[in-house]
């Protein structure tokens, strides 16, 4: 039986006065917020020079604009007032190279048939600039004008800009 969720609860019931926030604000003292991987290799507050407290941070499989991640892009904008995005994808994602096709028929043959689609892709810096471009064409966000992206190589610990 997977016992990784107690020792998670374990640890934090451990240290509450090392998580406790009192007086910060849910509203980012840089007012950024962050679209990236969720590849266990990206740690975006060393890699971003932030720390808590200092921006939103979304992550999903790929770092991609999915519906989900601009709902909660638009909230962080219109309700907790960031006015930058951060989009981070990274060299080695598990996207890059997948099948659509192959991953629906898995899905399938369990009885399973999503809303969603995978998001795999074969083109990394084509993908992080239709990401872009979506956020960026997106009237669900005030402020569009101060979108970047970059992409995070995990072997050298590069990052670089993707116009």
């Amino acid at each position: 039986m997977p016992k990784n969720a107690d020792e998670m609860l374990n640890h934090a019931a451990e240290r509450p006065a090392d998580l406790a926030a009192p007086g910060l604000s849910p509203r980012p003292r840089r007012k950024v917020a962050v679209l990236s991987c969720m590849d266990t290799r990206i740690d975006l507050f060393p890699m971003l020079g932030i720390e808590r407290g200092d921006a939103h941070i979304i992550r999903n499989a790929g770092g991609l604009a999915t519906d989900d991640a601009l709902r909660s892009l638009s909230a962080s904008q219109r309700l907790l007032g960031t006015e930058e995005i951060v989009v981070v994808m990274h060299e080695g994602c598990g996207l890059h190279g997948g099948s659509e096709d192959d991953y629906r028929r898995a899905l399938a043959a369990d009885g399973i048939l999503p809303t969603w689609r995978l998001g795999a892709f074969d083109d990394l810096e084509n993908t992080l600039r239709g990401s872009l471009a979506r956020l960026r064409a997106a009237r669900e966000l005030p402020h569009r004008d101060h979108i970047r992206g970059f992409i995070f190589n995990p072997e050298d610990g590069s990052l670089r800009e993707i116009e």
